[in-house]
């Protein structure tokens, strides 16, 4: 028989299921790591669910935990020694659409910038506001602003090196 506990937080992950796999493709190359992201992410909401105090709102607590854990997760990555993974040959990618192909391009772009702008861009992309992204990330409203715009002016000369 499930605790009360456990009953309260399959619901929080059921309810921001959608953020925390926003969180894991954003930094994760396959759907492989997107998996494992998504656990690592579960276990630690799971233990730090009874410290949370609701001096933010779960949202922001959800996102905060998400994040840190995938950038934790990604800086781990980089140490270790580069593999090669087997390929499938299958393209989830139609050619014949140039809109899928331009989102492609685009998390291509914003997976080459560094984990703290990558977490900026993915929390605007997901629609939140300045001030929830603040209190996620830590920084102020006005630092959202600037560091935002210089993301975007980033990805606008990235984006220019290779249709050139």
């Amino acid at each position: 028989m499930k605790s009360t506990k456990e009953k309260q937080f399959e619901e929080l992950v059921r309810q921001y299921k959608r953020t925390i796999y926003s969180v894991c493709y954003m930094f994760s190359r396959d759907n492989e790591e997107v998996n494992d992201l998504f656990q690592e992410i579960l276990v630690r909401l799971w233990l730090g669910y009874d410290q949370f105090e609701n001096r933010s709102s779960v949202n922001t607590w959800v996102y905060r935990i998400a994040l840190n854990t995938a950038i934790n997760c990604d800086k781990r990555a980089k140490r270790r020694p580069q593999t090669v993974p087997l390929s499938t040959d299958i393209n989830p990618y139609d050619p014949q659409d140039t809109s899928l192909e331009q989102m492609h391009q685009l998390h291509t772009l914003i997976q080459q910038l560094d984990v703290m702008d990558r977490a900026l861009v993915m929390l605007w992309l997901e629609g939140i506001g300045y001030d929830e992204i603040a209190a996620i990330m830590g920084i102020s409203v006005a630092n959202v602003g600037v560091k935002l715009h210089r993301i975007k002016v980033k990805l606008i000369q990235k984006s220019k090196s290779i249709t050139q």
